[in-house]
């Protein structure tokens, strides 16, 4: 639950406290209010999202121990607390759960002042992440994902965007855009040492598709076809985001630890559902699948609407809030065809801004 309200205006973002000791929690209360911080306090673990995106992470050991076996992904500003000096069953849970610091409270407080200072801003660096998925095959995810990637560079959302292809038995975004042609790194070309990946590297090595977008597509055929690893998606994500860029992930029906990984980085996970009776339908599992992962979740609904299926009514059956419902754009799949994805004034480009108004300062508007 959080704890206090929600946040004003250049407020630090919350502190995801983990404590199932009543004790403990009342001492890290007092601790975050000395520190002028607030915190959003479970006992458990609410899906993966809340883990990636706080500033800071503080557990007790009961927390520590049942957080280690849902294996969330390693990260920094994390500590464990203790109701007095730590004992071995304490800096063992530390140790699983990738602590950087045990904390033993109340004594030594003032170290846990110390990491609400040291870790006073969101995680993610100033880069976001969005994630495309559709409700089954051919739901349009991939056309949707690369248009907000070609909408971002024209319209200068970030200095930089990343079009990431999570979708390995898709076709590839890059014939999608027509620069199947234009040298650069794919996946299967990319090698990710130490699970890490530098963001220049990235930028100056896959094919681009328009100043300030680059593309990491899948292989096609010749073996180039296999999964994406999951410590790569997170290496290139993270990489990416780590620099400002925006990121956006096209995972379309797939699902696999990469595509796990993904929903967890996201900042927001965009469903793409045709106005069809079978893709609301499927859309329905697709929803409850993200939202085991990712609480940040959006609806563009895609016509043509044969049965007159309209977005708000779809909104309402699947439960999440509506950001576009698009007309078909005439002459789309031609041009596809023919030459790659341009994105010109329409439907496409009205969803493009709905999803990218999403996550935009307050204030600030796409070009037109």
């Amino acid at each position: 639950m959080d704890h206090e309200a929600t946040p004003a205006a250049g407020e630090p973002p919350a502190v995801l406290v983990l404590i199932r000791d009543d004790r403990l929690r009342e001492e890290v209360r007092r601790v975050a209010a000395a520190a002028g911080r607030r915190i959003d306090e479970s006992e458990v673990l609410l899906g993966r999202h809340s883990w990636s995106a706080a500033p800071l992470v503080v557990l007790d050991t009961a927390a520590a121990t049942a957080c280690a076996s849902a294996s969330p992904p390693r990260r920094d500003g994390v500590v464990t607390v203790t109701d007095g000096e730590p004992e071995l069953v304490d800096w063992q849970a530390a140790a699983v759960i990738g602590a950087e610091r045990v904390i033993a409270l109340p004594g030594a407080a003032v170290e846990l002042i110390e990491k609400f200072a040291e870790y006073g801003q969101q995680h993610t660096d100033g880069g976001v992440v969005i994630a495309l998925a559709g409700a089954g095959a051919g739901a349009g995810a991939s056309v949707l994902a690369a248009a907000t990637a070609l909408r971002s560079a024209t319209a200068g959302f970030r200095p930089h965007t990343v079009l990431v292809d999570g979708a390995p038995h898709g076709g590839g975004l890059d014939l999608l855009l027509g620069i199947e042609a234009t040298p650069g790194l794919r996946w299967p070309d990319l090698v990710v040492d130490d699970g890490r990946v530098a963001a220049a590297e990235l930028h100056n090595a896959l094919p681009v598709a328009g100043a300030g977008l680059s593309v990491l597509s899948c292989g096609r055929g010749g073996g180039r076809t296999g999964p994406i690893g999951a410590a790569a998606a997170h290496a290139v994500i993270e990489a990416a985001r780590g620099a400002g860029d925006l990121v956006v992930c096209d995972i379309s029906s797939e699902r696999g630890p990469h595509t796990d990984r993904i929903l967890d980085a996201a900042d927001l996970v965009v469903l793409v559902v045709p106005a069809q009776l079978r893709a609301v339908a499927a859309a329905g599992a697709v929803a409850e699948w993200i939202a085991q992962r990712n609480p940040n979740r959006g609806l563009v609904v895609r016509g043509p609407a044969p049965g007159n299926l309209r977005g708000r009514d779809i909104a309402a059956v699947l439960e999440l809030p509506l950001l576009a419902a698009v007309r078909a754009q005439p002459g789309l799949a031609a041009r596809l065809e023919r030459r790659g994805l341009r994105l010109r004034r329409g439907p496409l480009r009205d969803a493009c801004d709905a999803v990218l108004a999403v996550l935009s300062p307050p204030g600030r508007r796409s070009a037109r």
